[in-house]
């Protein structure tokens, strides 16, 4: 399975140029694409799933553009899509049921043996009864996650999956993206969550106002960061100063003021300790300074 993105651009009526030339590539697997609301991750979803078209460029699932071949490509397509809804009147078993007829499962029994497994998997087995509408905000997502998977899709994409998902629930939800990932699988997972990307994902790419910032691997964006992230010890008449020249991650107080983690590109004159990055202090340190210096120079 190869998906092509080439020369993808998005332009809404009111003129908003959501996406900007791009160009990606995704194998089998787990791809995240990390960015912040606005950055055009919705739109993109939108055209890969053809519920939009693009104002120009082309997607390609194995050569063959997926304009042309919208039914094939549904038949083949696992969607959660980031507004997630469903039929009022069904109890959740009954939507998830209705799902599976539509991702061409025709034999009753299996597509009842299905359901219930899923269900289980995504832990609503014991409300399947319920109305889907009576269902917590968790819970209706997780009956979202199992309506992209049921079907054994070839291609899975999700929008904001984990919004509203507690931490276990989350923790869930990335466990059943790994299984799902080593069954030849294209899974595409769409977040302002940096913590989903750093967890589940092989390669990544990062969005911003509509452009493609960063492609690659989360450990190479990891990278760019090394020797920019700081652990400052400050008392509260330096952190008062500090908070206004650095980007701050996290402030903890402690007994004699606030031990703070920063990113910048300079080190600081302050009591301090430079630290190991993760993606999180990567996403900020990218966002926050590579971005600007680039469009700067």
């Amino acid at each position: 399975m190869k998906i092509e993105i080439q020369g993808l651009n998005k332009i809404y009526s009111n003129g908003n140029h959501a996406l900007k030339d791009i160009n990606l590539e995704f194998g089998t697997g787990i791809f995240g694409l990390l960015g912040p609301n606005g950055a055009g991750k919705s739109s993109l979803m939108r055209i890969m799933v053809t519920l939009m078209k693009p104002t120009s460029g082309i997607v390609t699932v194995d050569g063959k553009d997926i304009q042309k071949h919208r039914k094939q490509l549904r038949s083949m397509l696992g969607y959660l899509p980031q507004d997630f809804r469903f039929f009022t009147s069904l109890k959740t078993w009954e939507f998830l049921d209705y799902s599976g007829s539509l991702a061409g499962l025709k034999n009753r029994k299996e597509r009842f043996r299905e359901v219930d497994r899923l269900l289980e998997q995504v832990g609503l087995l014991e409300v399947r009864d319920r109305q889907a509408n009576r269902l917590s905000g968790g819970m209706k997502r997780r009956l979202g996650i199992a309506q992209a998977l049921i079907g054994n899709p070839r291609i899975i994409i999700v929008d904001e999956p984990t919004t509203g998902l507690d931490p276990d629930e989350r923790i869930r939800f990335r466990n059943i993206l790994s299984q799902m990932s080593e069954n030849d699988v294209t899974i595409i997972l769409s977040t302002h969550i940096v913590g989903d990307i750093s967890s589940t994902c092989q390669g990544m790419a990062l969005l911003n106002r509509g452009e493609l910032v960063f492609s690659g691997r989360p450990e190479n964006l990891v990278k760019q960061a090394e020797g920019h992230v700081f652990k400052l010890n400050l008392s509260s008449s330096e952190y008062d100063v500090a908070k206004e020249r650095f980007d701050v991650i996290s402030t903890i107080p402690v007994d004699e003021g606030w031990e703070v983690q920063v990113v910048s590109d300079d080190i600081p004159e302050y009591n301090h300790t430079t630290i190991t990055p993760n993606i999180e202090d990567a996403y900020v340190y990218y966002m926050e300074h590579k971005i600007k210096a680039d469009l700067s120079e």
